[in-house]
């Protein structure tokens, strides 16, 4: 999840919305991505999606059954169904995301039997507060530089 935080800010410094993400297999990363949406111009290159072109990629596959994935805050809907798509086992995310996320709160994708693969899902509250925190400052300067208190 360190790894995670750190694309987040290196996504800020680029402005885009600090969220980083992380592919593991075998206890090793093989994939990054970080929020590129500002960046590239491109409302889908969110971290998880970043990473998992990365991740499959770099295995040649479509499937990434043997990863996981940790992301610096919860996945909305987009990136949880992308998740499933990839057939990625476990998603670890920080914070959770009560706006815009697609797991706990919203569309709560996992909550249907629609989905084919559901991977286990789990929040490390002990990333949660520096993930909320980056999140809050960054909101609050781009409202700053916009003239909006």
């Amino acid at each position: 999840m360190n790894q995670a935080m750190i694309l987040a800010n290196k996504a800020m410094n680029h402005d885009d919305v600090p969220i980083g993400a992380v592919i593991v297999c075998d206890g090793k990363i093989i994939a990054r991505g970080e929020n590129r949406v500002q960046k590239n111009q491109n409302p889908t290159l969110h971290a998880e999606i970043v990473a998992i072109n990365n991740a499959c990629r770099k295995l040649g596959t479509k499937f990434l059954d043997d990863c996981d994935i940790y992301i610096s805050l919860e996945p909305c809907a987009m990136c949880a169904t992308a998740i499933s798509f990839a057939r990625i086992k476990n998603i670890y995310f920080a914070a959770p995301d009560p706006k815009g996320g697609g797991i706990t709160a919203n569309a709560r994708i996992f909550e249907t039997d629609k989905h084919l693969w559901k991977p286990c899902v789990r929040q490390m509250p002990e990333y949660a507060d520096a993930s909320a925190e980056l999140l809050r400052d960054f909101f609050k300067s781009r409202r700053k530089s916009k003239g909006i208190k």
